[in-house]
């Protein structure tokens, strides 16, 4: 791809993986960092230096590991998680739907969450720890609902319903798929202006 580098100074086994820088023209002043399909991608202006591309690129991907890592752990392991579906069970389905397990995994790229009601495991996708708690809620809803109800049917709907933010975080999640199929970063990027 024209105007795109790897960045061979940063170590591609980091937490953030493989970097790719992407010049751009038209960009001036900007830097802009975000996370795509495992990869960490730079903008930058076409016009910087090759030690300006190595600050910023250096900067930008602490940063973007320093608020990964802070979310990762404001999201909690998988007792915190098990203990969040336990509380909002309470909260929205009357406490009916008991998960024998709750954690978080890597291998679901397509599914936000899945539940086996036939031993009541709960799988959350740890794409959903860059995500706003009340979308993780509403996952964690969702698939506590399916321990009450297998299908996508109408008791199902209305189960998930009673979480109240539920359309907001349906359309948050719908946003994040229409994103990533157009190729901008769903989870937000973040800007520094020198």
């Amino acid at each position: 791809m024209p105007g795109t580098t790897p960045d061979s100074s940063l170590d591609p086994a980091s937490a953030l993986g493989p970097v790719e820088v992407r010049r751009s023209a038209r960009r001036r002043r900007t830097v802009t960092a975000y996370r795509e399909s495992g990869r960490t991608v730079v903008l930058i202006p076409a016009a910087f230096t090759p030690a300006e591309e190595r600050r910023w690129v250096a900067q930008m991907v602490a940063k973007l590991q320093t608020r990964e890592e802070r979310r990762r752990r404001s999201m909690g392991g998988d007792d915190d998680l098990m203990a969040r579906a336990r509380a909002l069970s309470e909260a929205h389905l009357d406490g009916a739907a008991r998960p024998a397990s709750v954690r978080w995994v890597d291998n679901q790229q397509r599914r936000w969450g899945s539940c086996t009601p036939a031993d009541g495991s709960i799988r959350l996708s740890s794409r959903l720890r860059t995500m706003p708690a009340y979308v993780v809620d509403y996952v964690l809803v969702h698939e506590l609902a399916h321990l009450l109800e297998a299908a996508h049917d109408a008791r199902f709907w209305a189960l998930v319903a009673r979480y109240p933010q539920a359309e907001r975080a349906r359309g948050f999640l719908e946003g994040v798929e229409s994103a990533r199929a157009d190729g901008v970063d769903p989870a937000g990027d973040d800007d520094l202006v020198d």
